[in-house]
């Protein structure tokens, strides 16, 4: 057990940027008339309450709003609203809106044969952009009829992933300009408050591809209202049967690659400060990553969310729940799922992570203090924060913090291997692919962090309202997350009660 000491000075004041709760992705938009996802988006909102929700397959066939049809022997084209308005409806109900990406192509649109994934999302040109761009404003047109002038505060991004041939075809880069250049022209041309951002890229020739971009951009005059990118931390994966098993990489490594996409950007004139989405982030990208069920995920993304912020204005985890079928449906409970949540409403310890920053918001917008390890934020009521070991040996964190206060009450909430452990929980039981009720029951016990609590008293400056400092210690073990609030306490017990006595008199 090591020891280490944050001195927090009274003065002290941080930058940092905490959208966490801004965006989250979804597999297809199709998954969302599946009452197992809508249960796992529920549970997600009700913790969280995330404002936007991404995903693919919006033209998709299987959400059935791109149709053609012969009269008079001429082809004609139609739309059909019924499973977007119903997958739009219960986002709705659920307080959450589309970010809506613009993607794949309807196969009776298509130029091509090429598809992706276990459900074939088409991802070839369209034959024609003329029927492309019809399409996309008339469901801009159709939304804003059902729900109003908010749509257009909707992010809207074009396509997914073009750099990657198996998104786009062949990763047909002026292709995809195109496509860009014809998509933002129609849709400002329909209303110029919506904004639209693009390329989507993720790691392969990221910087080449950002470049190209904004040089197409600026020769076409084009002004996206984002840039936005992909972020994923591991290497190139190890696949065991149904399993991908990947190594972290270097959390200072990824803040660089982020940072130089920043630099790209503000490097043209035109184009500098406009904001940058990490429209997917994670650790693994794939649905059978393993390390997704983990602990040190969790651990991992804590780090990450202390800084994605300072070079992006957004960031969307992948994804909200386990609902995914991009490889297939999945073969068990816990299957390296890109969810924070698993089958049953079962948090992963990743969530926790999610959850802690976001009370954060809550708590308080001054940030006195961040490194590494750790985040804490100051409050009108005292402090709060998040400490985090990244497979490292547990340690106990010893915190002077300035406090105006008497008397503090410390409560942690704790996440790690020990005490908050679902995957090991499953283990333990012989690993049911499919557990009954009960069973989900017992595992999804185990997920939720231990809450623990104490008092102190500040260390100088006996009379009310004077300053002084409070100091305590808190352990985090290995690939542990712990969330910790020190407010200010006032007990004022009824007539009679004795806390004290109460737990000795026996």
């Amino acid at each position: 057990m090591t020891t280490r000491k944050i001195v927090v000075t009274r003065d002290a004041k941080v930058t940092f940027n905490n959208n966490v709760d801004y965006c989250v992705g979804t597999g297809r938009l199709g998954l969302a008339l599946n009452e197992e996802y809508l249960s796992e988006l529920e549970f997600v909102q009700k913790m969280i309450g995330f404002s936007y929700i991404r995903g693919h397959g919006l033209f998709s066939d299987d959400v059935s709003i791109y149709h053609e049809y012969e009269e008079d022997g001429v082809t004609k084209v139609e739309y059909n609203y019924t499973y977007i308005d119903r997958i739009i409806d219960a986002y709705i109900r659920l307080g959450i809106r589309p970010y809506l990406e613009l993607g794949f192509m309807p196969y009776k649109m298509a130029s091509g044969e090429q598809t992706i994934f276990y459900w074939k999302g088409n991802t070839t040109p369209p034959r024609d952009y003329k029927l492309w761009t019809d399409m996309v404003i008339a469901l801009l047109k159709h939304l804003m009829s059902r729900y109003g002038e908010e749509v257009v505060t909707w992010p809207i991004e074009v396509w997914n992933e073009p750099n990657l041939p198996g998104f786009w075809y062949k990763a047909d880069m002026q292709e995809y300009f195109k496509l860009f250049r014809e998509t933002f022209l129609a849709i400002k041309e329909f209303d110029s408050r919506f904004t639209v951002g693009g390329p989507a890229i993720c790691g392969v020739k990221d910087a080449e591809w950002i470049t190209a971009f904004l040089d197409f951009c600026r020769k076409e005059g084009l002004k996206p209202d984002r840039i936005t990118r992909h972020h994923y931390c591991v290497e190139f994966p190890e696949r065991i049967g149904h399993y991908d098993y990947s190594k972290l990489e270097d959390s200072d490594m990824r803040f660089a690659n982020l940072q130089s996409t920043r630099d790209i950007v503000d490097s043209y004139d035109e184009f500098r400060g406009t904001p940058i989405h990490l429209t997917e982030f994670s650790t693994s990208y794939t649905p059978k990553g393993v390390i997704h069920d983990t602990n040190i995920n969790a651990a991992y993304l804590a780090r990450q969310l202390s800084r994605l912020g300072d070079v992006n204005e957004a960031y969307s985890y992948w994804t909200f729940g386990d609902v995914f079928e991009e490889q297939g449906v999945p073969d068990s409970l816990f299957h390296g799922g890109f969810g924070m949540v698993a089958a049953g409403n079962i948090p992963k310890p990743s969530f926790w992570t999610f959850c802690f920053y976001n009370k954060l918001k809550d708590f308080g917008n001054d940030c006195i203090y961040r490194d590494d390890d750790a985040v804490v934020v100051k409050g009108e009521k005292g402090c709060a924060g998040i400490l985090w070991n990244i497979d490292e040996e547990d340690r106990d964190v010893e915190l002077e913090l300035p406090v105006s206060g008497e008397e503090y009450a410390l409560v942690t909430r704790t996440v790690d291997e020990i005490c908050c452990n679902p995957l090991k929980l499953w283990h333990d039981m012989g690993e049911p692919a499919y557990p009954s009720a009960s069973e989900t029951e017992l595992i999804k016990s185990s997920a939720f962090p231990l809450v623990e609590s104490s008092v102190t008293k500040t260390a100088s400056g006996n009379d009310a309202g004077t300053q002084g400092t409070c100091s305590v210690r808190i352990p985090v073990r290995r690939n542990g997350v712990v969330y910790f609030t020190l407010e200010e306490r006032h007990c004022t017990p009824d007539r009679g009660y004795d806390y004290e006595k109460v737990i000795s008199f026996h």
